[in-house]
């Protein structure tokens, strides 16, 4: 018998999520929600505060309400507008945790073994990590599949849990293709954008920009005013060659490489043109003026996040109005994989 579906799958919907681990950077705002803004213009976008994510860090749990209303202020601050794209947070879509269920059922421990995150977290303590974040890629595909995501942003060190989540798809489609006549689920494919596809921290050129550095001058936060800003780019790291007229003189210089990336995403230019714009002068002058970049890119959105965070039941009006839509499409997909799969009697 033919199981009638009421999903359909979309010509091209894009998800992404960011986890509300509060004091966001430009690292998070360069390398996510500044081309949120740009996908959002063209394409039907569905983004996700991952709340549900961020638990499998100890920590977050202390504070994670108020984690998440920072992180929806900066996402909306920063342009995206909840009339033209879906802004919820996961955890107000218990269909997440749902399908996260059945993916565990489809997923092989081999596979999470593979996972170089979960090591890199997991450090040498791995027996006291947490199931949660062993299963978070698990979540993750949960996250993309229940919208039928054909496009998914993501860095370098998501690639590895985005090829994880098409193989859960294509087992999937694999394991019940006696029941339907084609695949349920699209392949996700990944969308890399803009020049600094990673920001790296401006004490360390080798590590990732990252909220939970011990060193807050190794970031440049959203919250941030104009003296922190002017002073961790002064102090940012460098070294002592002058600014070449070359990027491949750049190969050995991370520190160097890293900035010039950040300059070039704030300005919308290449790296090429900024190198020939400030070859032969000194780094001074060059950090002056990526201060004064980032200054006049980022103060209108830590203004608009004080007012929204002065007025959280903006925010949680937002998040409620996405999350009843977001959950309007994950529905009707749920159902659908509960009838392949044939535990659904309700419907």
């Amino acid at each position: 018998m033919k199981i009638m579906l009421k999903s359909k799958q979309p010509s091209k919907r894009i998800f992404s999520g960011i986890q509300p681990t509060g004091n966001l950077h430009i690292g998070n705002y360069l390398g996510a929600i500044k081309n949120w803004i740009k996908l959002q213009e063209e394409d039907d976008c569905i983004y996700s505060i991952v709340d549900l994510h961020a638990m499998t860090v100890p920590n977050n749990l202390l504070d994670i309400k108020n984690s998440t209303l920072e992180v929806a202020a900066a996402v909306i601050a920063s342009g995206i507008d909840p009339k033209k794209s879906i802004l919820f947070n996961q955890s107000n879509v218990p269909q997440h945790t749902e399908l996260a269920w059945i993916f565990n059922c489809i997923a092989r421990i081999g596979w999470l073994n593979r996972m170089t995150q979960f090591k890199e977290k997991a450090g040498k303590k791995k027996d006291n990590a947490t199931v949660g974040l062993f299963s978070y890629p698990v979540l993750m595909a949960a996250d993309i599949l229940l919208y039928k995501a054909t496009h998914v942003p993501v860095g370098e060190d998501q690639k590895q849990h985005l090829e994880l989540t098409r193989d859960i798809a294509s087992s999937f489609n694999t394991t019940f293709n006696k029941t339907l006549d084609k695949d349920f689920f699209h392949l996700p494919e990944p969308i890399i954008l803009g020049p600094a596809k990673r920001i790296m921290s401006l004490r360390d050129g080798k590590s990732k920009m990252s909220k939970s550095d011990t060193s807050d001058g190794s970031r440049i936060n959203l919250m941030d005013n104009k003296d922190q800003i002017y002073q961790k780019i002064k102090r940012a790291k460098t070294d002592q060659h002058p600014i070449p007229d070359n990027i491949n003189d750049l190969d050995d210089r991370p520190e160097a490489l890293n900035l010039f990336n950040i300059y070039a995403s704030f300005s919308n230019k290449s790296v090429k043109e900024i190198l020939q714009q400030f070859s032969g002068k000194g780094f001074a002058q060059f950090k002056e003026s990526l201060s004064d970049l980032i200054i006049n890119d980022i103060s209108p959105i830590t203004k608009e996040m004080k007012h929204l965070m002065n007025n959280k039941d903006e925010i949680i009006k937002i998040l409620i109005d996405g999350s009843n839509k977001a959950q309007e499409i994950a529905n009707e997909v749920l159902i659908d994989i509960k009838k392949i799969i044939g535990i659904n009697f309700k419907d």
